[in-house]
């Protein structure tokens, strides 16, 4: 039964991500196996904890990952994503017929899931979330041009549509693999590359030379993290979206981020406003899950559905128990 605040809530669909993959083949500082797993899902409310209000038996639902206590030092000057509490109320456990979502989750983080939007879409509210902030980050104006690194993964697809909701005006994706390229042309890119210096000359080629307003990094690996501002014109912004391998360090040009006034902002997580926000980019019909979910399973296919995804073989999959 659920604690007090608390709602149990029957999976209809979860779905698998660049996290499940790192603890799956690596473990991850949060926890061991065996350990509940799976952090994006929705479903339908089957038993209320006492005190809620919010919810009903029945409803269709779709949950965040994590929700901030709004009392700590961060909370209170509106840095919810650093919120010090974080870490002690995770939403873990959507790969199974059944999740407990807790309390402060339920409170912030938790809404109903439009008609007419379906549980598998419904239930990226959390990376979707994450990209909402970044873009936010990167203070996007309306007729910038913008690099996505890492625009095949799941993530960087997810950014390439929040930026064209957002008003850029170009939007240039790299990545390896050229059909996922493909896919995002098709979500909204308007240029492509296949590497860095494919994508330096592009960019110099569609800005008259000057480099691009904003550079989004989203592949968490150090020699792209070095390369980004190489992309960025004078007062540009850099985005390191993508988190790298703990303990790593990477080397900037000083003389670039000083002499050209680089902005390199650091983001992380996401905040209530910005998963609200996802909810409603994907019910207007303008951010689509449905291409990006190259799979379908069950439970029992959990480690082989991972592993097509280290494998490169789907983007995202998702999991119906």
């Amino acid at each position: 039964m659920p604690a007090r605040g608390e709602i149990v809530i029957d999976v209809t669909a979860a779905l698998t991500c660049g996290t499940d993959l790192k603890a799956f083949l690596r473990g991850h500082r949060l926890f061991r196996p065996p350990m509940p797993f799976g952090h994006e899902m929705a479903g339908r409310v089957a038993v209320v904890g006492e005190g809620v209000t919010k919810f009903r038996v029945g409803d269709r639902v779709t949950a965040a990952n994590s929700a901030p206590c709004a009392a700590c030092f961060f909370c209170k000057r509106g840095q919810t994503n650093l919120c010090e509490q974080l870490d002690r109320h995770l939403n873990w456990g959507a790969f199974a017929e059944r999740a407990i979502v807790p309390a402060p989750i339920v409170e912030r983080n938790t809404h109903a899931i439009p008609d007419a939007l379906d549980d598998a879409s419904a239930a990226a509210i959390e990376p979707l979330g994450c990209v909402v902030a970044g873009i936010d980050g990167a203070a996007i104006e309306p007729g910038d041009t913008v690099v996505v690194l890492g625009a095949t993964g799941a993530i960087g697809l997810m950014f390439v549509q929040v930026l064209r909701s957002s008003g850029a005006a170009v939007i240039v994706a790299v990545g390896r693999s050229r059909d996922r390229l493909a896919m995002a042309k098709t979500l909204g890119a308007d240029v492509t590359a296949s590497s860095i210096d494919e994508a330096e000359e592009s960019v110099r080629r569609v800005t008259n030379g000057r480099g691009a307003d904003a550079v989004i990094e989203a592949t968490g690996q150090v020699d792209v993290w070095e390369q980004a501002p190489r992309l960025a014109r004078r007062g540009g912004t850099i985005v390191m979206f993508g988190g790298c391998p703990g303990g790593t360090r990477a080397a900037l040009d000083t003389g670039r981020i000083h002499y050209d006034a680089l902005t390199i902002r650091g983001v992380f997580h996401h905040t209530p406003s910005a998963i609200e926000r996802s909810l409603a980019l994907m019910q207007s019909g303008r951010v689509r899950i449905g291409p990006i979910l190259g799979a379908e399973g069950r439970l029992d296919d959990v480690p082989g559905l991972l592993n097509r995804m280290a494998r490169r073989e789907i983007v995202k999959a998702v999991v119906r128990p």
